[in-house]
């Protein structure tokens, strides 16, 4: 069994193993191959029987050019970067990692939060700096001090993550307002259902968890924003292209939403020209919220057993069948 790993630094960049995949066949793993479609791409899986991606694509194209492809592991749980329809037409499993990061994202999504409100950086850089040391009183700080208990959250997308960050958020003493299309008893008890439009319009923060999905795609746009308060905070580290970009910065730049905390842009690696760069009140950092080491042990952990139940000729996780 020939099995080939596309992209494979950001899941591993030497502070894991692949030995478990290595005991499963004739491995090669290429730290980068493109991100974008390549006759390389199929070039680089050549004669493997299992190809294992991130976020090097795998097309129509490239599956046709690798005949020996007889399955496709995704090193994380979105898998639109494989025509997993066209695999699944040719009899080849995709296969995702379903869960793995839940804690660490709704971890990371309220620690942006705690970033907007109180500037801990900020603060800290400017003591550095000898600011407190020739301050004449004895604090002082640069933004408005925010806090959190007693306002309102609406999280968009109660799954697993959502409910992450609602518990975190009842435990802040918030109210926690909620929106999907799938509602649960266990979300029930975390947060209050509601219509979109009134979460949009009662939500002091906003929290995108929602998946990526024609209904979702650009959810929040100046058309939406009209309908937020003005002021409120917007966190995603779900899909940059949950959010229309250009929308997003005029309402910050206009001071309509305060500020923004993001983890993901529409275009990643994110582009120069993207107008959320120059945007005030805007965090921005690189995708990396799933990235804790634990948690890509179990990106590595689930993906071999995903392997193992192909070789074994009962996949799981496959999500074209």
């Amino acid at each position: 069994m020939k099995i080939v790993v596309l992209d494979g630094y950001t899941e591993n960049p030497g502070d894991l193993s692949w030995e478990a995949l290595e005991a499963l066949g004739e491995l090669k793993v290429y730290d980068r191959v493109s991100y974008v479609e390549s006759p390389v791409i199929a070039e680089t899986i050549g004669d493997a029987d299992v190809a294992i991606t991130n976020k090097t694509p795998i097309s129509k194209a490239t599956i046709d050019a690798c005949p020996n492809l007889k399955a496709i592991a995704v090193l994380a749980t979105g898998y639109n970067v494989v025509d997993y329809a066209y695999a699944g037409e040719k009899g080849i499993p995709v296969m995702n990692v379903p869960t793995y990061g839940t804690q660490i994202v709704g971890q990371y999504a309220v620690g942006l939060l705690l970033e907007i409100c109180s500037h801990y950086q900020h603060h800290s850089d400017t003591v550095k700096a000898g600011k407190w040391e020739n301050n004449v009183d004895w604090c002082y700080w640069d933004f408005p001090m925010i806090e959190l208990y007693g306002k309102t959250a609406g999280i968009i997308g109660l799954g697993r993550i959502g409910r992450t960050t609602a518990g975190i958020l009842n435990a802040l003493g918030m109210k926690v307002l909620a929106y999907d299309s799938f509602e649960s008893e266990e979300g029930r008890k975390l947060a209050e259902y509601v219509e979109l439009d009134r979460l949009f319009a009662e939500s002091d923060v906003i929290f995108l968890h929602c998946p990526l999905f024609p209904a979702t795609e650009g959810i929040i746009n100046s058309e939406n924003i009209a309908k937020m308060k003005d002021g409120v905070i917007l966190i995603n580290n779900s899909r940059g292209q949950l959010v229309v970009e250009q929308d997003l910065a005029d309402a910050l730049n206009s001071g309509k939403i305060y500020a923004a905390g993001l983890d993901v842009v529409s275009t990643e690696p994110i582009k120069g020209d993207n107008p959320l760069l120059t945007a005030k009140n805007c965090i921005i950092t690189p995708h990396i919220s799933w990235a804790a080491q634990a948690a890509r042990q179990r990106i590595m952990d689930i993906t071999v057993a995903n392997v193992k139940s192909f070789i074994d000729g009962n996949a799981v996780n496959v999500v074209n069948k």
